[in-house]
């Protein structure tokens, strides 16, 4: 039996194989996980059918209890619900602190003119999700993309986004203001492949380089940054520090080039169930491609010293951890 795409209604029970795409419906992009009490959230992009570019205008839901049925949200949040962006909703994340949901989105900015940094809020993981501030949490580059963001055990919250440079600072308890400086993190070869942009040599082959994408938590001790890496076409690799704030140490290629039908890529990873996840895009969706993408989900384990190992996309996804009541 295939996986069910299931509406947000009550439905008789149901056994499902796992497949990727993991949503065969439409296209969705930029796969951000979140569980929350029994069930894991996935919020993406939405890549338009027939698009030429990144035209993106919504971000979408997604949930499942089991990893292989999944009830299909809808879209709680758009372009129009921010009174100041005008155009590419590109790659979401959303977090949870004291009950509330915090969705962090990049998107045009009508006052720079150029990619920003916004945040609205809800009281459900589904939404509705409002504008919290009425205009964007950070303004005027067309680096400030790709914005992700971790409370940490301690209560203190961070933010990391960019392409191709990385920014990061401290948030407030409020999680819609600063606590501290937004610095540009500056990359080396032994943080990040290769050096800041501005400090790479043309023509020199680094062992690797950041482009964006990156995706910010913590598991035991360790902190860890993936991120889409490698320019066009994208692999996805990884660093870890001791800190929220580095120092960084590059550890190499988690997920390297191979056929996604899909020159970009963006990851997210959870823990659910007892199992760890890597979600990424590919563009294996009939009539998917760079610009037609689709969220697809692997399951690894970690290596003994924390490391990750090699993961390829598979056609087969995962296997089911429950059954759908």
């Amino acid at each position: 039996m295939e996986k069910i795409i299931l509406p947000a209604m009550l439905l008789a029970a149901a056994v499902a194989v796992a497949e990727n795409p993991v949503v065969q419906t439409c296209f969705t992009t930029d796969p951000a996980p979140m569980v929350y009490n029994d069930t894991l959230y996935l919020y993406t992009g939405h890549d338009e059918a027939g698009a030429d570019f990144f035209w993106m205008q919504e971000w979408r839901v997604y949930s499942t209890a089991d990893m292989v049925n999944w009830t299909d949200h809808g879209s709680p949040l758009a372009i129009e619900d921010f009174s100041w962006g005008d155009d590419r909703a590109w790659a979401p994340q959303c977090v949870e602190r004291n009950g509330k949901f915090y969705f962090y989105v990049p998107l045009h900015s009508k006052v720079s003119g150029t990619m920003a940094i916004g945040v609205a809020v809800g009281d459900s993981p589904v939404g509705p999700f409002k504008d919290a501030l009425g205009k964007p949490l950070y303004d005027g580059s067309w680096d400030h993309i790709d914005p992700t963001v971790f409370v940490d055990d301690d209560g203190r919250a961070y933010i990391y986004w960019g392409n191709p440079n990385i920014y990061y600072a401290e948030l407030n308890d409020d999680m819609i203001s600063f606590k501290s400086e937004v610095k540009v993190l500056e990359q080396t070869e032994d943080s990040f492949g290769a050096p800041s942009p501005k400090n790479r040599v043309k023509g020199k082959k680094y062992k690797d380089t950041y482009t964006e994408g990156p995706w910010f938590y913590k598991r035991g001790d360790k902190y860890y940054l993936l991120y889409a890496a490698g320019g066009v076409p994208e692999h996805i690799a990884y660093s870890m520090s001791d800190s929220p704030m580095g120092p960084w140490k590059y550890m190499g290629e988690i997920m390297p080039l191979h056929d996604t039908g899909s020159f970009t890529n963006h990851c997210g990873v959870a823990d659910f169930k007892g199992n760890s996840y890597f979600f990424y895009h590919t563009g294996k969706l009939p009539g998917g491609g760079g610009f037609a993408r689709s969220a697809a989900v692997e399951q690894f384990k970690y290596n003994p010293d924390g490391t990750f190992p090699t993961i390829t996309s598979t056609e087969e996804g995962v296997a089911p951890v429950g059954r759908l009541n």
